[in-house]
């Protein structure tokens, strides 16, 4: 009888963490359209170019030379990021951050960075701060504005 209790513990287990992982939405980026920040910082202060086009989704542009949206999660933002990579050849790297809090909390990098893929621009990256931009960019002594 235990055994047969054990058993069915087990399955109802199962069937919850499956139907947790389910509902657990997938990210718009993959992992390999994460950029390390030390990447993106040795980009900046070795001045190589093609330089990438970075733009801030998120309340301040804190990078050395990106470009200030706005936060992602605002619509009137969404169209000033529309707006402004109509311009932009769609084959050009495009790196976004926010920073605003951590990662997996942050309402400003998911609708901006879908839009871009939308856009149908084909070297998108998402600057990879799972913290904040303090902690991940600004006390790592990274280039600042």
């Amino acid at each position: 009888m235990k055994q047969l209790q054990l058993v069915y513990v087990i399955v109802v287990l199962m069937f919850i963490s499956l139907s947790s992982q389910a509902q657990t939405p997938k990210e718009p980026w993959s992992a390999s359209e994460l950029m390390p920040p030390k990447l993106l910082a040795d980009h900046i202060e070795q001045g190589k170019k093609p330089m990438p086009l970075v733009l801030n989704i998120g309340p301040q542009a804190v990078i050395k030379g990106s470009v200030d949206v706005g936060p992602g999660s605002e619509k009137p933002n969404i169209k000033k990021l529309e707006n402004l990579l109509s311009k932009v050849d769609k084959n050009r790297e495009v790196v976004i951050y926010c920073g605003c809090c951590p990662f997996d909390r942050c309402p400003n990098i998911r609708p901006a960075f879908s839009k871009v893929k939308q856009m149908g621009f084909k070297n998108t990256r998402l600057l990879n701060i799972p913290k904040n931009i303090k902690t991940d960019w600004i006390d790592k002594n990274y280039p600042v504005q």
